[in-house]
């Protein structure tokens, strides 16, 4: 496989993604390389759909191998909200702040914080080869903002096991623990392993 497409033009998601999958033989491009592509209209009802949904778009468009996620912050209090509509919980074309901030406001005086982040990696290497991983990490939603690195909620998803948001850890750090870095280990092993039979 000499092309792999990343199906973002989120170039935050981008960055991180393209970290995740260092050590590959294969070239990585994504979405802003090709203007003319607007990318999949994310109205699936669930991670895998629209994950799936943005994969098999894009690999139609391009005929490249195409790699494509969804997340979403799933909190108990909140019955799973804001899950599959994390992206857009404050309306369409919603900032990260204002994302974060109806968040906070919804749990304000909740003692149960509990949530987890899901993410769901599909990987189209053609029409009838199609693939997806799944990657989770459990944790808490902070009281307030912490930490300056990170995008999405990750300045109010704290990470228990080492007391930090993943906006308080290095990229590096976050890469090693992150439900996005889980389901793309999984994708890359299996890059890998595929490689070395074909």
């Amino acid at each position: 496989m000499r092309k792999l497409l990343i199906a973002t033009k989120n170039p935050d998601k981008l960055r991180e993604i393209g970290r995740l999958l260092e050590g590959l033989n294969t070239n990585i491009v994504s979405l802003i390389d090709f203007p003319e592509i607007r990318g999949a209209e994310e109205d699936g009802l669930t991670l895998i759909e629209n994950s799936y949904k943005k994969a098999y778009e894009a690999y139609l468009s391009t005929g490249i191998p195409t790699v494509a996620d969804d997340t979403g912050l799933v909190v108990d209090a909140l019955q799973g909200m804001p899950g599959v509509f994390s992206a857009r919980f404050a309306g369409e074309n919603a900032t990260y702040t204002a994302n974060r901030r109806k968040l906070l406001k919804l749990l304000e005086g909740v003692s149960n914080r509990r949530a987890k982040f899901v993410t769901v990696v599909t990987f189209v290497r053609n029409e009838r080869e199609i693939y997806h991983f799944v990657g989770e990490v459990e944790g808490f939603i902070t009281p307030e903002e912490r930490g300056s690195g990170g995008f999405g909620y990750d300045s109010i998803f704290l990470y228990p096991q080492m007391g930090l948001t993943f906006a308080e850890m290095p990229l590096e750090l976050k890469n090693k623990l992150s439900h996005r870095a889980r389901a793309f280990e999984e994708l890359k092993k299996f890059i890998i392993n595929e490689s070395r039979i074909s």
